[in-house]
């Protein structure tokens, strides 16, 4: 193997291995580089609509037709069964107050479902990292990219043409050069280390930390409390998510038998249950959650419980003149909303662009410097966004309207993207260039992450409908449907206009997502 590169890639994760491959179509040379071995346990499993759209452009625009279908379960499931993968409706989220029964209440209370499909065929996915980062690597390897695991990388040493990386391989010297160099070997990752790159003091957000395994034998919520005719989907076939003051639980179901579950809390509540002691920390949360203890009554970790004791993290510098953190490097700030999937392949779009331009030396830097601040800009939003949740987990309707602005923002995003009018959205994660809908929502959010007297409480909730009208095409201003929201074709239909689009257009997408609606024979479809 040759020593020098066009383009190092660290970490193998399915983004550094997508970024790989998509450098090699555009004719660079490529080298992956994995500190580990595949298979092996990560969580950050849980797809979205947008995540599953943008690995889907991807995937046709640099010619990689293998990873289409596992853009819906549908597909996955046809082309690929062998790969694990668990059925995603939605999100679902049930609140709880520390040591009472989880009881249901027939407006709906404590407890809210936002679909994101109507149906099994087209819905979303998890993504069971150990098999599907394999794949991917593979997938890497059979395109031309060369690809060392157990790597110890040690020193990256930055010149005028390029980056020298020196480290270790099974016991052996190894170094190599590359023009550009590409991390997504995750939080206070490599380069973050060899280039001392500093860790932002999170403003907003307390200090957070996490406890998760991989679990067997864990009960469905919806048996245990059966849901009426109303749900848009059943509760376990989703994102399960568990609130209460402090924290919340994840639940997800992979078809393999296996439960992905953890716990993000608070560094007090943490300390307080004593999280970093592992399976016994688990068991003592669950002694507080009565309802969610019982769910768990049979199950069985297959492996240990791992602490994550500083969850939060953004770097200070997220790229440089000749290298750049992938978004998942750049920072994490929580799981609570499945936001790290669309951050991570909106990075990888940018990057792929930039790449794809041919830049000179002096256009990339500057190219890079503009990746760098949307990047940092938006996990800045999403960490204002995560906080003000944290912030009322005990008022469950402040926290369920709190994450309308983020159900309302992904779902016109996907869908003016969808109609072919991606500027409609503008470049910055959760519609944050909006014209009426960025200032809108950070307006909410700052009053939200201050103290809220019941004037200002009102206040608020009024603010957030306000906000999401303009762009919200899926019914979420509909109060009466009780927090539960299904996808429905006559939502976009009625709303069109928002996603300035004629009704013939948005017949055709409906048609074309397999959403399709019936027209009485002889009529015709009008602007």
């Amino acid at each position: 193997m040759k020593p020098d590169f066009d383009i190092a890639v660290i970490g193998s994760g399915f983004s550094g291995s997508l970024l790989a491959m998509i450098a090699k179509h555009l004719g660079y040379s490529v080298v992956l580089l994995e500190r580990g071995k595949h298979p092996r346990f990560v969580i950050g499993e849980s797809s979205t609509p947008l995540a599953n759209l943008l690995l889907e452009e991807l995937a046709t625009r640099y010619k990689l037709p293998r990873f289409l279908p596992l853009t819906k379960w549908g597909t996955w499931q046809q082309h690929y069964p062998q790969i694990g993968c668990g059925l995603k409706r939605g999100f679902t989220f049930y609140h709880h107050v520390p040591g009472k029964l989880w009881v249901p209440d027939p407006n709906h209370t404590n407890e809210l479902l936002i679909a994101a499909s109507p149906n099994e065929r087209i819905a979303d996915t998890h993504w069971y990292r150990p098999d599907f980062d394999e794949f991917f690597v593979r997938e890497a390897q059979a395109a031309g990219v060369e690809y060392l695991d157990e790597v110890k990388l040690e020193t990256a040493c930055q010149s005028d043409d390029g980056i020298d990386l020196i480290g270790h391989r099974l016991g052996q010297p190894l170094r190599l050069r590359a023009k550009y160099v590409f991390d997504a070997s995750g939080p206070r990752g490599f380069l973050h280390q060899a280039f001392g790159l500093g860790e932002q003091t999170l403003a907003f957000l307390p200090q957070t930390q996490a406890l998760y395994s991989h679990f067997t034998d864990v009960r469905r919520w919806d048996e245990l409390f059966p849901m009426d005719s109303s749900a848009p989907y059943p509760a376990d076939d989703a994102a399960l998510h568990h609130v209460f003051e402090g924290g919340w639980i994840w639940v997800l179901r992979f078809k393999n038998g296996i439960t992905s579950a953890g716990v993000a809390a608070t560094k007090a509540l943490s300390e307080r249950l004593q999280l970093r002691e592992g399976e016994s920390g688990w068991k003592r949360l669950l002694e507080t959650l009565p309802s969610v203890r019982e769910q768990f009554a049979r199950a069985r970790v297959v492996q240990p419980c791992t602490f994550s004791s500083r969850l939060g993290f953004r770097s200070v510098q997220n790229a440089g003149t000749n290298w750049a953190l992938l978004p998942s490097a750049a920072g994490f700030i929580d799981p609570l909303l499945s936001t790290g999937f669309p951050l991570a392949l909106l990075g990888i779009s940018r990057l792929a662009g930039i790449l794809e331009s041919n830049p000179s030396a002096s256009n990339i830097a500057k190219d890079l410097e503009l990746y760098s601040q949307r990047t940092a800009s938006e996990l800045e939003l999403v960490e204002q966004l995560v906080a003000a949740l944290y912030r009322h987990f005990h008022d469950f309707e402040v926290f369920t309207a709190l994450t309308l602005l983020y159900f309302a923002a992904a779902s016109f995003t996907e869908t003016v993207r969808r109609l072919g009018h991606p500027e409609r959205a503008g470049d910055q994660f959760l519609l944050g260039e909006h014209p009426l809908f960025g200032q809108r929502c950070r307006k909410c959010l700052r009053l939200a992450l201050g103290l809220l007297d019941e004037s200002a409480r009102k206040d608020l909730l009024q603010m957030v409908y306000e906000a999401i009208e303009p762009v919200d095409i899926a019914g979420l201003t509909h109060r009466e449907r009780r927090s539960y929201y299904p996808v429905l074709a006559e939502d976009l239909v009625a709303n069109r206009t928002k996603a300035g689009a004629s009704l013939a257009e948005v017949e055709e997408l409906l048609a074309r997502c397999g959403m399709g609606r019936e027209r009485p024979s002889g009529t015709e479809s009008k602007a």
